[in-house]
């Protein structure tokens, strides 16, 4: 089974729209078809960033539909400790913690949008950063 880190622009991107791979990605983490890989501070960002104003007028879940998709995610995840720290390998502190989850959590590939940003990183670690669309052609790959 593949690990993936879902990096926040993707849970954001599912949210706001039922029709993109963004949330065929988040109902196949639900779905358990992949595992996702979490830790305490990127759940915490996950909180931070959907719980804001503007992204709760956006998506159709609310604030407390926020929260009980996040337990759900914490339930199913992998939970991993930030034991290991690889700064600074990143321009942006929040990417850091996405990184050394997936790096704690041996996770496959990270799902992003910002695949320029973890590029370098990431290839460095030999981790795959992947667009929510080629996750998903990876994870179908997989299941044929």
């Amino acid at each position: 089974m593949k690990t993936f880190v879902l990096d926040t622009d993707v849970i954001v991107a599912a949210l706001r729209s039922d029709a993109g791979a963004s949330r065929q990605v988040l109902e196949a983490a639900r779905a358990r078809i992949f595992e996702i890989v979490l830790s305490g501070p990127l759940l915490l960002e996950y909180e931070a960033v959907l719980t804001r104003p503007e992204h709760v007028a956006a998506h159709f879940i609310g604030t407390a539909g926020v929260i009980a998709l996040l337990d759900e995610l914490a339930l199913i995840g992998k939970k991993v400790p930030l034991g290991n720290r690889a700064r600074p390998r990143l321009w942006d502190a929040n990417d850091e913690m996405v990184l050394e989850t997936a790096l704690n959590g041996q996770a496959d590939a990270i799902v992003t949008f910002n695949v320029k940003d973890f590029r370098r990183a990431t290839s460095e670690f030999g981790l795959s950063v992947l667009r929510p669309g080629e996750a998903l052609r990876e994870l179908d790959s997989e299941t044929k």
